[in-house]
């Protein structure tokens, strides 16, 4: 029974893993015509890395218990995780076009009741840390060598449940837990640093007893490097990694859109979209 499927034990690499997770988003995206297009398209590096590189999983498997865990704490991402579950193995590629339909399996925002390899249900930002922190703590308790990584976004960094489990996570040593934040610079009502004027991030949860990285998110030896030193480190406690995205990376007229938290895509601009990603396409 096949483990685990990494980078380095497929031919495929992870230019293109990441190439084919933006595809599969935009090809749901055109499903229904708009979406959250501009993070699954930033986040694709990242989820590359994390799938094909650092987790261990069994993509016939789902809830094989020695899996690690990957928990979405931005349940409106879920475009982008269906996307790699699909690059995964993990869910079928052709349910790409029920994406968003009535008794889909893909939802549009991410619900663990009806997603194989959905952990939890996205909603309400801020929460999804604190649910790491009890899945880390309860692995570690079992003597499980598992790491739970969980997905946020810089949006989640203005709550105040996300300081909690940022705290709680350091009372508990929890160096089993890698946070992992998408940091896009984009929220629902424009930039994050104009909402509550956050400095230095990796400062700041160093400072709260965190192991802390920032590097650039779509530089995908540098985001591998990331997720290596976070999950090799000595560091009695638990580790973040910020990643710096682009929104709508690989599609530059939807790169120089002023909004891109939710994208709306006219219906001739789908084809213009993939004919440029198409462009980038790596071997």
């Amino acid at each position: 029974m096949e483990t685990v499927r990494r980078h380095s034990e497929s031919n495929v690499s992870l230019e293109r893993r990441a190439w084919n997770i933006r595809r599969k988003a935009l090809l749901m995206g055109e499903v229904q015509g708009q979406g959250y297009i501009g993070q699954a398209l930033g986040v694709a590096d990242v989820l590359a890395a994390s799938y094909f590189h650092a987790l261990e999983y069994r993509p016939e498997d789902p809830e094989w218990e020695a899996r690690d865990r990957f928990y979405l704490s931005i349940g409106h991402y879920a475009i982008a995780l269906y996307a790699v579950l699909m690059e995964a193995g993990i869910l079928p590629e052709d349910e790409l076009e029920t994406y968003g339909m009535d008794d889909s399996r893909m939802p549009m925002s991410g619900m663990a009741s009806y997603t194989p390899g959905m952990e939890i249900t996205g909603g309400s930002l801020g929460h999804g840390l604190g649910i790491a922190v009890g899945a880390a703590l309860g692995l570690k308790r079992k003597d499980s060598p598992t790491f739970v990584y969980n997905l946020m976004s810089d949006g989640e960094l203005g709550e105040g449940s996300t300081w909690e489990a940022v705290m709680s996570a350091v009372q508990w040593k929890l160096d089993n837990l890698i946070c992992l934040v998408d940091f896009n610079n984009q929220q629902a009502d424009g930039p994050t640093r104009d909402a509550l004027a956050q400095g230095d991030e990796e400062k700041k949860w160093a400072a709260f007893g965190w192991h802390a990285q920032r590097v650039d998110g779509n530089d995908l030896d540098a985001v591998v490097a990331a997720f290596d030193e976070a999950r090799n480190s000595n560091h009695p406690g638990p580790r973040v990694i910020i990643f710096d995205t682009k929104m709508c990376k690989g599609v530059d007229f939807l790169e120089s859109r002023e909004i891109t938290h939710f994208v709306r895509v006219e219906a001739d601009e789908w084809v213009k979209a993939l004919d440029k990603l198409e462009e980038g396409k790596p071997q």
